[in-house]
């Protein structure tokens, strides 16, 4: 493809090696030109022809880089992403955003005053169950809706010595990680919440940070539950919505993430397909008819993101991820943090 956008990843760990190098290896508008690895150099296996680098400061002066993807630790995602903005780059940040609402409030302002763009890598919008449960929420066939519960439950009784994830403060632990993702989900299902009432516990053994999250988001007419545990040996679905008239139940995880991890890239029309024995269930009423159905899964895409990435830049395109909305995300996320420090629900 012509006209290429150059890109620099800021960091060749899990995320860059699982999900961010892959989607840009498979897409023919991007060229990665730097990745910023300082002691190893694992990106060569899938970027051979990218030059590894060992500073960021590199990768800044660098008048070719257009895009900078700040796949780095959370702490640093706003210092990173600021100088990356002060340089002239746009900027795809990992989530969380940024550890702090007043964080990203500063780089939004930056990014508009240099006509550039900003965006957070909210991958599991595209997740196949993700995007069903859109579909179905918006034609509701179970009628109005009284209850929608989310859970991403993992069995992880092991803690990684040594790593940022399992250490530090409340900004660290699965809140900000997986919470990001399941209440950015929730927002774009239902908007912002009118309160939050959130219960934060470490359960595993000698675990030092949140690995347990209780989240009630409260809707006019309805509740929003979120939850997840890394102690949960045999886990229940994945969503659960009630309505008046009847129930939809998914379980299972979206397959995209396990097959990335495998070493497969993200090609042809069946990726993210889901066979039906993972299909979701819904039973309702209808003209007094008790119904049971499966629902198929929405075939999941993580290559969306970055193809109008691509659109945008180019073409003016409109952004799907807009940093507005990672915005509300993190004010969501405060407010879990502070309802479960003060026992008390929030009021937004």
């Amino acid at each position: 493809m012509k006209n290429k956008i150059t890109v620099a990843l800021a960091a060749y760990g899990m995320s860059g090696k699982v999900f961010h190098g892959p989607l840009l290896k498979v897409n023919n508008g991007f060229k990665v030109k730097y990745i910023l690895e300082r002691s190893k150099s694992l990106s060569k296996e899938l970027f051979p022809e990218a030059e590894i680098v060992g500073t960021f400061e590199s990768i800044l002066a660098d008048n070719e880089i257009e895009l900078i993807i700040v796949n780095t630790p959370d702490e640093l995602h706003y210092p990173m992403a600021k100088r990356a903005l002060e340089a002239n780059k746009h900027v795809v940040l990992e989530k969380p955003a940024t550890l702090r609402s007043a964080e990203l409030e500063k780089l939004i302002s930056l990014a508009k005053s240099k006509n550039l763009i900003l965006t957070v890598f909210q991958n599991r919008r595209w997740d196949g169950d993700f995007r069903t449960v859109q579909q179905l929420v918006e034609k509701a066939p179970f009628g109005r809706l009284v209850e929608f519960e989310s859970h991403y439950d993992r069995y992880r009784t092991e803690i990684t010595p040594n790593t940022w994830k399992e250490e530090g403060d409340e900004y660290c632990g699965v809140l900000y990680n997986l919470g990001s993702h399941m209440v950015d989900q929730a927002y774009m299902l239902f908007g912002k919440p009118q309160a939050v009432t959130a219960h934060l516990k470490a359960v595993r053994t000698g675990g030092e940070v949140a690995d347990y999250y209780d989240i009630r988001l409260d809707y006019k007419e309805f509740s929003a539950l979120l939850k997840c545990s890394y102690l949960v040996m045999d886990p229940g679905p994945r969503y659960t919505i009630n309505g008046e008239f009847g129930t939809f139940k998914k379980w299972g995880i979206d397959g995209q993430e396990e097959l990335l991890k495998a070493g497969n890239l993200p090609v042809g029309k069946n990726w993210g397909n889901e066979e039906p024995e993972s299909w979701g269930t819904l039973v309702y009423t209808e003209n007094e008819e008790y119904i049971e159905e499966l629902v198929e899964t929405i075939h999941g895409d993580y290559r969306i993101f970055y193809d109008n990435l691509f659109e945008v830049i180019r073409n003016k395109k409109q952004l799907l991820v807009k940093p507005e909305e990672a915005l509300v995300v993190l004010e969501i996320l405060e407010a879990c943090l502070l309802s479960d420090k003060e026992r008390r629900t929030i009021v937004i």
